[in-house]
């Protein structure tokens, strides 16, 4: 895991600007770092690298590392790269090093621009190609790694976090308000429906895309992945044992390490089952890593304390605190050069500085597994609307009444026929949007949307919540409060071929006997605690903002309603009402942290000009 940086122009960055960029970089690659300056045609290219060592942990495989006539800066894990090695050898191949790295530029020059289709892995890539002339920029298929962009007075930025684009040009980028109006009334769910950043001069490249230059203006976006709903014929028992034998595979792969491997452990199926799997199938010794709340809601002591007994595995806790909020939430959106989308991301930050404090470079999380196998409490509800011509519904109305649906608080999601009856509606997703709306100065008008990939009712809502709505915000939290720290974080489930293979399995096997989650429930039967994995109520990785923030607190209050730019947008009066609710409601507490997160951005670093962009306009 590394950071990467560049520009394409017909310049080059001042050295000032260079090594105080490589500065920046530090904390996602403080192992080694390397600048390179070269020609392409006429225009210049400047490849910078901050090196996170993982893979082959030699100087030979610093960056920006030069083979075949290319010159790769490269963020990320090929897990599959000794395989691919071993194919590249048989086709004439030599080989300096044992990274991943060299196995990636020499899998480029042999398989040509279809030779992404044979990685297994994440990435943000920088390659320029000086026997083809271009410059070619790649992002995995679900954007785990992140790689922005802008064009900037003639020239083309690149890098893993905006603040090396701006750094690298000199300059500040412009705050979005639209992006952020849209994240204070519609929540976190809204960001990634179009391709926009918090800066409207920052752009993103898209998940499963490239972007081939041959001049700083002159470029496309290619995608080259996506994924159908193909269902196949295939029993219970063959969806299972599928589900199993790809899940062992991405958990196989994503052991893979030169460093010592961390666990975080929710309490939760999805982390109980990765853990209980390293450990049982693959005689791990592991280290699991938990955030506990105070917040009865939100604490899972009983199901980590199952799990770490069964695992026999040494266990680091972390408990959350109102103490030093403000100023660790001006650290963290300093860093994430934008909002903290949620309470959760906050949590999750004392994790990763656990994991770094006990020496550990890598984490592995279970990101992605609630979208591909059911997780929410809205999917048993589309699956119940795919299921109505079933001759037993009456039963599975009744099971999910006997489980999920004694849980279910949101008013839209109490009626198990709400999808049959209303296929369309989506309100349960941005709740209370026009009570928030009314708290702003223009009240934003911008109702919920979603792509069509599918007729599959339950299918489509999983696919946007991968592709834009919920995987997008967590891998893009998860790589900033895990970079901050110089930790890798793993995602298992967001495996290409165990998505594959779950998108031929028929909707009636994702759900059984009142259970969501069903396959992944099964498949890692026989591993983890049968308490766990049985567990049918949904908590999430969370905290409630009165865990953390003291409104009571007349010096807090105080600096939350002091003048600010956040009052351009958010209506002052109507603030300090809204702070005095209660917010045992969930919507309610998860817009105080918005508007909090919301003020810090608007008075960073990065966006006011002060501290070290001060110079930079």
């Amino acid at each position: 895991m590394c950071g990467i940086a560049g520009a394409f122009g017909p310049r080059v960055p001042l050295p000032g600007q260079v090594s105080s960029t490589l500065r920046l970089m530090r904390s996602r690659g403080p192992d080694a770092s390397g600048y390179r300056e070269t020609r392409l045609g006429d225009q210049f290219v400047s490849i910078l690298h901050s090196r996170l060592s993982i893979i082959d942990l030699d100087a030979r495989s610093n960056q920006p590392f030069e083979a075949e006539d290319c010159i790769l800066s490269y963020n990320g894990e090929i897990y599959n790269y000794l395989e691919l090695r071993s194919d590249l050898l048989r086709r004439g191949y030599s080989f300096h090093t044992e990274s991943d790295t060299e196995v990636l530029i020499k899998a480029y020059r042999a398989y040509g621009d279809q030779f992404m289709d044979r990685l297994e892995g994440m990435w943000a890539f920088s390659l320029l190609d000086k026997r083809d002339g271009r410059l070619f920029l790649c992002r995995d298929r679900f954007g785990e790694k992140p790689l922005f962009y802008a064009n900037w007075d003639g020239m083309f930025y690149f890098g893993s976090e905006v603040k090396f684009l701006a750094r690298l040009a000199g300059r500040r980028p412009t705050p979005n308000l639209d992006q952020l109006r849209r994240y204070l009334v519609n929540g976190y769910k809204s960001l990634y429906k179009r391709e926009e950043t918090f800066f409207s001069d920052v752009s993103v490249v898209p998940p499963a895309c490239c972007l081939e230059l041959r001049t700083p203006k002159d470029f496309e976006v290619r995608k080259y992945w996506s994924i159908d709903y193909r269902p196949q014929l295939m029993s219970m028992e063959e969806a299972i044992e599928g589900t199993r034998a790809h899940l062992l595979d991405a958990i196989h792969y994503r052991l893979r390490s030169d460093v010592p491997i961390a666990f975080c452990l929710s309490g939760g199926v999805d982390s109980t089952a990765l853990a209980s799997i390293a450990v049982r199938e693959f005689d791990q010794q592991i280290d699991a890593f938990s955030v506990i709340d105070s917040d009865e809601r939100y604490d899972e002591t009983r199901n980590i304390s199952a799990t770490v007994r069964l695992l026999d595995c040494r266990h680091h806790v972390t408990r959350t605190s109102t103490q030093g909020f403000l100023g660790r939430m001006r650290q963290l959106v300093g860093y994430h050069d934008s909002p903290v989308a949620t309470i959760s991301y906050y949590v999750h930050s004392f994790l990763s500085e656990k994991i770094s404090s006990l020496g550990f470079k890598v984490a592995i999380s279970g990101t992605g597994a609630d979208e591909i196998f059911t997780g929410y409490y809205d999917h048993y509800g589309f699956w119940l609307a795919e299921m109505r011509q079933r001759s037993d519904f009456d039963q599975l109305v009744k099971d999910w009444r006997s489980s999920y649906g004694s849980f279910v608080e949101n008013p839209f999601l109490k009626n198990p026929l709400t999808f049959i009856n209303r296929p369309k509606e989506r309100r349960h997703i941005y709740l209370n949007r026009s009570i928030f709306s009314g708290l702003l100065v223009e009240p934003l008008e911008e109702d919920f949307e979603e792509a069509l990939y599918c007729n599959s009712l339950l299918r489509n809502r999983l696919l946007n919540e991968l592709h834009h709505e919920v995987v997008p915000v967590i891998l893009h939290e998860d790589d900033l409060n895990s970079m901050m720290w110089s930790v890798e974080n793993r995602s298992p489930y967001l495996d290409r071929r165990l998505i594959e293979f779950l998108y031929t399995v028929p909707n009636e096997h994702l759900v059984y006997g009142g259970k969501v989650k069903w396959l992944l429930r099964a498949a890692a039967n026989g591993y983890g605690p049968e308490s766990v994995l049985n567990d049918q109520r949904k908590r999430g990785f969370n905290a409630s903002i009165d865990s953390l923030l003291d409104r009571g607190d007349v010096d807090t209050a105080d600096a939350l309603m002091s003048d600010g730019p956040i009052f351009d947008i958010v209506s002052r009066d109507k603030m300090g009402a809204f702070m005095k609710q209660n917010m045992h409601d969930n919507s309610f507490s998860k817009f105080l942290f918005s508007f909090i997160s919301a003020r810090l951005f608007l008075e960073s670093d990065i966006v006011s000009g002060e501290g070290e962009f001060k110079d930079a306009a």
